[in-house]
């Protein structure tokens, strides 16, 4: 099961990472990078439920 989570949350970086580079610049780019860059090290760490709290914060910000 925790891989199935580990892999839905690689997709969701993916997604996520696809709607920051399509994102015009500006501060919500830039927040929503600060929340990417968390999620990122969550990943690292192996802490899905952080990573897709991050990743969660960094579709908001680009809303």
């Amino acid at each position: 099961m925790s891989m199935n989570l580990h892999t839905s949350t690689q997709d969701k970086m993916k997604l996520v990472k696809t709607a920051w580079d399509k994102a015009p610049a500006g501060p919500k780019k830039d927040a929503a990078l600060t929340h990417y860059q968390a999620a990122e090290t969550a990943m690292t760490a192996k802490n899905d439920p952080d990573c897709l709290k991050s990743l969660d914060a960094a579709t908001k910000a680009l809303a």
